[in-house]
């Protein structure tokens, strides 16, 4: 039953993350909230590792939260298959989706109630996204948990992980003034400071 589940969370994802892999986040924010399968924290190592493997984010996120999440009920072997239930849960809406709209894509091309829909879906796109940005830079850069034992202005530092904001305003104004370097570079750069510094 708790594969059934697994498969249902990550399907009900599939189905309402309108706007690509990151627009996925704030589901498994909520399924990290809600059921043991994996942490906030585990979340974030999840991002980072989906951000720098080949394939779409969604799909190599839905396969590591899936193994850990098949890992925690049944073993090993429970996470390979977990993998491949989260995996198969959050592509079948999209499959489903391009099959029906297959079937009247003439039809639903130049209608003007399809055009409207596109149209308005776009800002709940951004929200969403601008969500797993700000839910993701708060477990990256700063430490919530920090908050239970803050006592006050002299203790401020403590909310903040220096390092890893350093590491931020450097990357990113590499990027802003180097655009001819490929991302990956960067993201090469983020892995081995952050193998080096171990933060």
């Amino acid at each position: 039953m708790t594969f059934l589940l697994l498969f249902y969370e990550f399907f009900k994802a599939g189905l309402f993350a309108i706007g690509g892999g990151l627009a996925t986040l704030p589901f498994l924010y909520e399924m990290a909230e809600r059921y043991t399968w994996f942490n906030e924290k585990m979340l974030s190592d999840m991002i980072a590792i989906s951000e720098s493997t080949p394939g779409p984010i969604g799909i190599n996120m839905a396969t590591y939260a899936g193994y850990n999440a098949g890992f925690s009920i049944a073993g090993v072997p429970g996470g390979i298959f977990g993998a491949a239930v989260a995996t198969v849960g959050l592509v079948a809406p999209s499959i489903i989706v391009i099959l029906i709209v297959a079937q009247f894509l003439k039809r639903f091309q130049e209608s003007r109630i399809v055009k409207d829909v596109f149209y308005t879906l776009r800002p709940a796109v951004t929200g969403l996204i601008a969500c797993a940005c700000f839910t993701t830079m708060r477990g990256s850069l700063f430490f919530p948990e920090a908050l239970a034992t803050f006592t006050g202005p002299e203790s401020l530092l403590s909310l903040f992980s220096l390092p890893a904001i350093a590491l931020f305003i450097v990357l990113l104004i590499g990027i802003l003034k180097l655009k001819k370097v490929h991302p990956v570079v960067f993201i090469a750069v983020a892995a081995v400071v952050g193998i080096v510094l171990q933060f």
